[in-house]
């Protein structure tokens, strides 16, 4: 074995530029997606019933394919497209799918919303009926009561989940090194791996940068559990 080549400048520098890659996709995807996932969310708790079934639809899709083949349906597959190709030079927003980065955090996207929005209106469901009759019994409306009752709850209780979700995202970030030109972790570790030929130190360097992000990202959730969920605890005499 020889890890002095993991410890090198120039390959710690490559790791670094793959944890700004890798964190930076996760991040972006996670603020995209969640923002997706909460209006889809309250389509599929509160929506008409042919809304319903579209985004479930759409859930359903993303939860029922490989993330990886969504990667390359986007990044491959719409490059294929005629009426794409003759505006992806100059036309907005058709220009993105030129750019690795882009289309890898649009297939991110997609997916973590589709699995939070079903998340998150599993809690609104699940919301006690006490704590709605309560609010219309003070004179809410329905859109207050969704507002500031229905979806705060549901959202705090939907972080033991979600934090599953972001891990998993984590994990799967990895795919995108099988976007040419996306330097993240894993794709930093295939590098040194082809340049030297030490797969084992290679990706075993990259195996603890993941599981450190991923223990980082868990402590901000207990943290985050701690204090919106504390009134759930069941204290013991």
């Amino acid at each position: 074995m020889n890890w002095a080549i993991v410890f090198e400048p120039d390959s710690l520098a490559l790791y670094g530029q793959g944890i700004l890659v890798t964190l930076g996709l996760l991040l972006s995807s996670l603020a995209a997606g969640a923002v997706l996932a909460v209006i889809f969310a309250i389509g599929l708790a509160q929506g008409p019933r042919w809304l319903a079934r579209l985004i479930g639809t759409y859930t359903y899709v993303m939860r029922g394919t490989p993330l990886l083949v969504q990667v390359y349906l986007i990044y491959y597959g719409l490059g294929q497209l005629e009426w794409i190709q003759a505006r992806w030079d100059e036309v907005w927003p058709w220009t993105y799918f030129k750019e690795p980065f882009f289309c890898a955090w649009l297939a991110f996207t997609l997916n973590t919303a589709g699995y939070t929005a079903e998340i998150v209106a599993g809690a609104m469901r699940e919301t006690s009926a006490g704590e709605v009759e309560a609010a219309m019994a003070v004179g809410m409306s329905r859109s207050q009561v969704l507002r500031l009752i229905v979806l705060p709850s549901a959202l705090r209780r939907s972080l033991p989940a979600y934090s599953n979700e972001v891990v998993m995202l984590l994990q799967s970030t990895s795919l995108a090194s099988a976007v040419p030109a996306m330097t993240d972790i894993t794709a930093a570790a295939s590098r040194i791996y082809s340049d030297y030929y030490l797969p084992f130190e290679a990706y075993s360097f990259a195996a603890v940068l993941y599981i450190v992000i991923t223990f980082g990202l868990i402590g901000l959730f207990r943290l985050a559990e701690r204090r919106y969920l504390s009134y759930l605890v069941v204290r013991r005499t």
